[in-house]
């Protein structure tokens, strides 16, 4: 995810100058954060970091200040988009400082504890008479950890694209390790057209009847031979 993260941020700053790229990583390896400040340089990004190293208070702290100055940034007309690594330390960190409201839901989190965290990522939209904000999420799953699960439920189905990871392919070192058929996008006919549409809807009947990584090794196939998304469906003859 870490890999993907870089590429995204990359990709956005590459693409849309005019945006205004924060990641933030949250609880964090020092040499994860390191990494990310070489691999990701422009003079509209910047990397914020909290490590494991510090307290919950500070993870907090770190959150608190980027999402008010993102919306400050939008009021004034910048299209800002944050790369947050991972909503699951967030809600970690927040369960460890809010008040104890005395009800403790299952994984050990307080029952109030979502509430922030769900306020920040709700924080996104577009504004008509200014900016946008966009914000680009991830979440540990099968970790062990009954909380971690809580809190990727929590979130499931909150956003407006979901892509899932599949460990096969990173054993494989297929990349990117996309699941396809588990990943997707809402109301996906407000960004595409009529035919574009319903190619997409034929490739990924396609798709289901394989496993994720005969689907990821075909897609990367023939993505690599065109250069814009209509070339690619029509060369799949849908």
């Amino acid at each position: 995810k870490t890999i993907l993260l870089q590429k995204m941020a990359n990709g956005i700053l590459k693409n849309h100058p005019e945006c205004y790229v924060i990641i933030l990583l949250i609880d964090e390896r020092p040499e994860e954060v390191t990494e990310m400040e070489r691999m990701v340089k422009g003079s509209n990004t910047e990397v914020v970091s909290s490590t494991f190293d510090e307290p919950a208070t500070r993870h907090v702290q770190v959150c608190e200040m980027v999402i008010e100055k993102a919306k400050r940034m939008v009021e004034y007309g910048t299209d800002v988009v944050i790369l947050l690594d991972s909503i699951t330390r967030l809600a970690r960190a927040y369960n460890s400082e809010m008040p104890s409201s005395g009800k403790i839901l299952s994984g050990g989190i307080d029952a109030n504890a979502m509430q922030k965290p769900k306020r920040f990522f709700g924080a996104a939209r577009n504004i008509e008479d200014g900016g946008s904000l966009t914000i680009i999420a991830t979440a540990l799953v099968d970790t062990g950890s009954r909380m971690d699960e809580v809190i990727f439920e929590e979130f499931k189905g909150t956003g407006n694209m979901e892509v899932h990871l599949e460990r096969k392919l990173v054993d494989r070192r297929v990349w990117p390790a996309i699941d396809i058929n588990s990943s997707g996008t809402r109301k996906e006919d407000l960004l595409l057209g009529e035919d574009e549409l319903r190619k997409v809807y034929v490739l990924r009947r396609v798709l289901s009847d394989m496993n994720p990584v005969e689907a990821m090794e075909l897609l990367i196939n023939r993505m690599s031979k065109t250069k814009t998304n209509h070339e690619f469906l029509n060369s799949m003859n849908l």
